[in-house]
């Protein structure tokens, strides 16, 4: 099937846009170049609430997006645990920013949670780990977790670090319970159809820009969405596609390498 010019843009941000607290070379130019056209910016990370990371995108020399224009796991949870039970009761494990998402459509209860939720950031320590799983194994409460990332990028105590992400940090839980969590982050589809709802457009009529061939690409390519895989976060250039996943439509080394690849499929996108 031909491909035709995408009329949306989504967009992970952490190896794609920035490392840490600085742009990528190029990202800046790039997103100045498409920023009249529908775009979202999309991430795994449950940490940061949309206002802290709209805060970021500016500090580090981005156009400041709209709030309605990022979408985060934690809000991506918080909207499909209020589907399943209005007004839902949650203990949860990981920074404020995932505490914050919950708290719009749910109240955390210790006792007699409904949802055991696990995303990144600090907070799994011996107590909440032992709260947590009673609250699985007697209290019948559903294990969820933000994302399956098993390590991240970022900046800890002011230098690049990798972290434990969203996959590592349920692990315990699981080992402990026996339960596999309900998981809503990337490859899952759900941030997706959040994203192009938000959008108001089809998979078909969005181009997914990320760095990640086993979140970002892989769900992406599974709802139909074109996938353009940069270079410049955790798989780095050179390094073989893995067999299992799908390939993207493009493959290539930084942004502005993936500008002059679409201008050859479809002249003047980007005027």
């Amino acid at each position: 099937m031909a491909i035709t010019p995408p009329s949306a843009l989504i967009l992970d941000m952490d190896g794609v846009l920035y490392h840490g607290d600085s742009a990528i070379d190029g990202a800046i130019d790039f997103m100045r170049s498409v920023e009249n056209r529908p775009h979202l910016f999309l991430t795994n990370n449950p940490i940061k609430i949309p206002e802290q990371v709209a805060d970021k995108l500016e500090q580090i020399g981005f156009r400041r997006p709209a709030l309605e224009q990022v979408l985060t796991s934690a809000e991506a949870t918080a909207h499909y645990l209020a589907s399943k039970k209005s007004g839902f009761l949650f203990f949860a494990v990981g920074a404020e920013g995932l505490h914050q998402a919950l708290s719009e459509t749910g109240r955390p209860d210790a006792e007699d949670a409904d949802f055991v939720v696990v995303g990144e950031g600090p907070g799994l320590d011996f107590d909440s780990l032992t709260c947590g799983i009673n609250l699985v194994l007697k209290k019948g409460a559903k294990l969820v977790s933000t994302n399956p990332d098993n390590n991240v990028d970022a900046t800890h105590n002011g230098s690049h670090s990798v972290l434990p992400g969203g996959g590592a940090l349920v692990a315990p839980f699981i080992v402990s319970t026996g339960v596999q969590p309900i998981t809503i982050g990337k490859p899952q589809p759900l941030l997706y159809e959040m994203a192009m709802s938000r959008l108001g457009v089809t998979a078909e009529e969005c181009l997914m820009i990320g760095d990640r061939p086993d979140t970002d690409i892989a769900g992406a390519a599974a709802l139909g969405m074109q996938t353009a895989l940069v270079r410049t976060g955790r798989f780095a250039p050179g390094e073989d596609w893995p067999a299992a996943l799908p390939r993207p439509d493009w493959d290539v080394s930084s942004l502005g390498d993936l500008v002059q690849a679409f201008e050859r499929s479809f002249p003047g996108w980007f005027s």
